[in-house]
């Protein structure tokens, strides 16, 4: 199964919040597709030392949130992508393009 996350979205909170600097939001086409980011997510950040505060998991599969400190990533559903629609809740952040990181 392709581990890929689809549409990734990095936002980049600094100047609208002071809990978080970034939220990277993205979607799974399904259950098995969304654990299987979450945990390449958690084995990477192990393989690398990276720190993770917490996680927070839906229970049915359709949101899961790994906390890193300053960066969150949420791996949603795309339906439950839609419902929360978080790029509309924090419109006012700075897309930031992937081409940077790459």
């Amino acid at each position: 199964m392709e581990k890929k996350a689809e549409k990734p979205v990095l936002l980049d909170l600094r100047k609208l919040d002071f809990v978080w600097d970034y939220f990277i939001i993205c979607s799974a086409n399904s259950s098995p597709h969304l654990e299987a980011i979450y945990e390449t997510v958690i084995k990477k950040a192990k393989e690398y030392n990276i720190e993770i505060h917490h996680t927070e998991l839906d229970g049915e599969s359709k949101w899961i949130l790994i906390d890193f400190f300053d960066i969150v990533l949420h791996i949603f559903s795309q339906e439950a992508r839609l419902f929360y629609d978080l790029e509309h809740l924090w419109k006012e952040a700075k897309k930031i393009s992937w081409k940077k990181f790459l």
